[in-house]
């Protein structure tokens, strides 16, 4: 058995990333993000809400007397934070995080249950109702998170003690459930086991595990209803109907006969995940149509223009087409990094800038707003309008706040932001057969299995704060395709000097090898840009967002006085766009627009308000809620 095939970072066999945009990111994670969420997970951070994750493992453990505490899924929290820790292993060595990481292996490994069974919840609850409800208590979810850390860790470190914890696991979860005689024929309410049992796949070669990843997929949404008939055996009526109904958790309708993507945005994502994954692996051409469909609904109908999704703050959820209102949105942080997890699987089906625009979108806004600038303080939520005395005043906005609390007790979005930054090199970099596609510009070196060979490729930048990409192209016979987004409408290619033409196809430039320290140069034009809003869509209709790359920029009440509704960006105004080092994110939109005062005092004056001259300031987005509370809004009228 070798798990470590394939790199840490899939074809990525290793990667550093020194500088540019995402360096400090990638080296934030390390040194701040890391480190707090241990304190966190260890309910050592003053005034955030207590975690109790550690404390679950040591009593399951029998080191300390303590009943559960959290929700039922809180052992995935620190699941995630060593999948972080082990991509952040995987980028250099770090002799201190490895040893806390081998306490909580240790830690994780005591608590287990001599069968394989493990989940700190029903272990100090009652083990004896395990399995017993899986439509709401997350047991496979859990697991999933385990084994994708266990993985994770392996490749990272060669230690296989958490491997063996997980491989435990996965066989008692195949001796309960399946479509065999004696066995339930359960499915999991939240998916996310399905992805992580294709990764367990893939390192161990065991064929057991992508069975029961595929009957975990073609299995939800039959008749009989497994969901309908465990909650009878529990005295509960469920009749699949209302909020948390069987859309909620896409067990409608078999996956295949699904037409929208429906219902708590996170689950739906993670469940074409896995089912990319199962396609993938078994050639399923039918099952990858199916998630290619409802990944259009998402991505051209039901989703924010930052690449949020989830519009509803009732079940997390998608709701209808078009429906995208800014100041109620949920578009949580984690729904936007399961996002860009299915736009990286759909690009190992096809290269197609389809996939890579969309992943680029919800990364640079939805997912880095997710987190302060510091990177210690956390958004669950992402709106794209925010009134802090409407957060606290408007019932229907309470879950809309203006600043980032510490942490949450409800904990998945900040350790799933860490690992998904420290695995930053599998989403920029991929080999298909005989090329390495780059996906993402984020600068740093890398070392890429293409065609049987192992190639280097390094790659220099400020994208998105300019245009120009520099590659430096190892030896080796292998073609190159570097993704043009989609929102560039001009560009130039260099080869060692040269200019060439590269006409992109299907989102992508393609140059022929071989290569041998070939110097590559791309440079995309990216001027100020003014996207609209679907008219077919109610709240936003007839106002505009500005972008500039991939960035979505919004203003700011610090910059642009109170009441951001009164402004107005004139049709034929001027963008320009402005290094600005004391704003947050360093960059700057400016423009001369123009505020609507109101006419006098009257609710419905017989005429409009005066308009006057304003200086327009728009930030990026994700850069927002870093300094105080204040007014943000992303759409403005035109």
């Amino acid at each position: 058995m070798d798990a470590r095939r394939g790199g840490c970072f899939g074809e990525v066999v290793s990667a550093t990333h020194d500088g540019g945009f995402f360096g400090p990111v990638v080296r934030g994670v390390r040194g701040v993000m890391l480190p707090a969420q241990w304190e966190a997970l260890n309910d050592r951070v003053p005034g955030g809400a207590p975690s109790r994750c550690i404390r679950n493992f040591r009593a399951a453990a029998g080191l300390e007397q303590a009943g559960h505490e959290g929700f039922c899924f809180q052992d995935s929290d620190l699941y995630k934070w060593l999948e972080a820790a082990a991509y952040q292993l995987c980028l250099g060595p770090d002799p201190g995080l490895e040893a806390l990481a081998d306490g909580a292996v240790a830690l994780i490994a005591q608590a287990q249950a001599e069968d394989g069974y493990l989940d700190t919840y029903y272990q100090l609850n009652d083990i004896g109702k395990r399995w017993t409800n899986l439509k709401d208590d997350h047991e496979l979810y859990v697991a999933g998170h385990l084994m994708e850390a266990a993985v994770a860790y392996y490749q990272a470190t060669g230690k296989d003690a958490l491997l063996d914890v997980a491989q435990r696991c996965a066989r008692h979860i195949i001796s309960v459930l399946g479509p065999e005689e004696g066995k339930k024929r359960g499915v999991p309410g939240h998916p996310e086991i399905e992805l992580a049992l294709c990764r367990l796949y893939d390192a161990t070669g065991r064929e057991e595990y992508l069975r029961l990843a595929a009957f975990f997929i073609h299995e939800r949404g039959r008749s009989p209803n497994w969901f309908v008939l465990e909650q009878a055996r529990l005295g509960r009526a469920y009749d699949g109907g209302g909020t948390y109904g069987f859309t909620y958790a896409q067990h409608h309708r078999p996956l295949q006969e699904q037409e929208t993507l429906e219902g708590h945005a996170v689950r739906a994502l993670y469940l074409l995940c896995g089912a990319a994954d199962v396609a993938l692996r078994t050639g399923d051409a039918a099952l990858m149509g199916a998630v290619k469909r409802l990944f259009r609904n998402a991505a051209q109908r039901r989703m924010y223009v930052t690449g949020g999704v989830g519009s509803s703050h009732l079940g997390e959820a998608f709701t209808l087409d078009y429906d995208l209102p800014s100041d109620t949105a949920y578009a949580e942080t984690c729904a936007s990094v399961a996002l860009v997890m299915l736009c990286r699987r759909l690009l190992e089906d096809a290269v197609s800038g389809e996939y890579a625009d969309v992943m680029e979108r919800a990364l640079y806004n939805a997912c880095l707003a997710g987190m302060s600038l510091d990177m210690t303080r956390f958004f669950y939520v992402n709106p794209l309008a925010c009134d802090p005395a409407a957060s606290r005043l408007d019932g229907r906005k309470k879950h809309v706040l203006p600043t980032r609390p510490a942490w949450f007790g409800c904990a998945c979005c900040p350790p799933n932001l860490a690992r998904l930054l420290s695995s930053l090199a599998r989403y920029a970099v991929s080999a298909k057969d005989d090329a390495v596609a780059v996906h993402l510009y984020v600068q740093g070196e890398y070392a890429v299995r293409v065609g049987g060979a192992e190639v280097a490729l390094t790659l220099r930048t400020e994208y998105p704060r300019d245009g120009a990409v520099r590659l430096a192209l190892g030896r080796g016979a292998y073609d190159v395709l570097l993704r043009v987004p989609g929102w560039c409408k001009s560009y130039t290619l260099e080869r060692d000097g040269q200019a060439v033409q590269a006409p992109p196809r299907d989102g992508y430039a393609r140059l022929a090898g071989p290569f041998d320290g070939t110097e590559v140069t791309l440079r995309l034009d990216m001027p100020p840009r003014r996207a609209y809003m679907n008219a077919r869509a109610a709240e936003e209709a007839g106002r505009v967002a500005l972008m500039r790359g991939p960035l979505v920029f919004c203003l700011e009440e610090r910059d642009n006085g109170p009441a951001l509704h009164q402004l107005i960006l004139p049709r034929d105004a001027a963008i320009a766009y402005e290094d600005a080092p004391g704003l947050p994110g360093g960059m700057a939109l400016k423009a001369k627009g123009l505020r609507e005062r109101p006419a006098g005092e009257a609710l419905y004056p017989d005429a409009p308000g005066e308009r006057a001259e304003a200086d327009l300031a728009f930030i990026p987005y994700y850069a927002w809620a870093n300094r105080g509370e204040n007014e943000m809004r992303v759409w403005v009228r035109e």
